[in-house]
């Protein structure tokens, strides 16, 4: 299946002795793309504690949102070793990067949405507050906007503070960073504590029974967006515990696909 690198050339923090691909995007493109319609997107960032990415949390799921007439590219950012600058710098870039193709594959530029799982939804998370409208130094795809239109974090690692964190996850992400940093960036990081006047709109879905990534992550996330009048849609599941996916075999938890799939119709996509 074709791919597409985020960076054509030098890509940054890159390390071959890493034995990982360059961080690529897949993509899925809806009928409707196709045909000469403008379509809504949305990049998919499977979990994996940010060891590996795990398969049933990638390309199934674009699959899934392209039903629905949304285009949808699987998201292989970079893994352990390599920690935040190199992980969340693939999130915003792979957004910029639609938003400047978005007209080669029938994308509406400002209908671009992330969507992660667990260590994957810590990066979605961090991709919809850690955003920026451009910068001035590298390429021109490094001058257009990383924010999203919109994201949805499924059973996320949204917070990295020592009470709701995936410890692992975390981990991967600053340990590179002496204690003190550790736990400022902990607390800046966390997806409640980062909440913006422009924050984008946010579907956030956990199951009750998740003791892996606990439910409070998603519900300390829709309690700060709600302070700061941002909309957002959360449900909690009763059935289920984590790593779910599209949760197909799971009654009550998998009308979260098609929940998430109406969400972003209203929204325009």
């Amino acid at each position: 299946m074709q791919k597409f690198y985020l960076w054509e050339d030098k890509t940054p923090y890159f390390d071959e002795s890493f034995g990982q691909e360059k961080p690529n995007l897949t993509p899925f493109i809806a009928d409707r793309a196709e045909n000469g319609e403008k379509t809504g997107c949305v990049i998919v960032c499977p979990g994996g504690s940010y060891y590996i990415r795990a398969d049933h949390e990638g390309d199934p799921v674009c699959q899934f949102f392209n039903k629905f007439g949304i285009s949808a590219f699987t998201l292989a950012y970079r893994l352990h070793p390599y920690d935040l600058d190199s992980i969340m710098g693939d999130v915003k870039r792979a957004v910029r990067w639609v938003r400047y193709h978005a007209d080669e594959f029938g994308i509406d530029p400002e209908k671009i949405a992330v969507l992660g799982f667990s260590a994957g939804g810590n990066l979605a998370t961090l991709g919809a507050t850690q955003y920026d409208y451009g910068m001035e130094n590298g390429d021109e795809i490094d001058r257009v906007s990383s924010r999203p239109n919109a994201a949805l974090l499924c059973y996320a690692v949204s917070s990295l503070t020592d009470e709701l964190t995936h410890e692992a996850s975390r981990n991967v992400l600053l340990r590179n960073y002496d204690k003190e940093l550790q736990k400022e960036l902990a607390v800046k990081l966390s997806g409640e504590n980062s909440i913006r006047e422009d924050t984008p709109p946010m579907f956030l879905w956990h199951t009750a029974e998740d003791t892996c990534v606990l439910p409070e992550n998603s519900i300390r996330m829709a309690t700060a967006l709600s302070s700061k009048k941002i909309p957002f849609e959360l449900h909690i599941f009763p059935d289920g515990g984590h790593g779910l996916g599209l949760a197909e075999d799971v009654a009550g938890t998998r009308e979260w696909a098609p929940l998430a799939a109406d969400w972003l119709k209203r929204l325009g996509f």
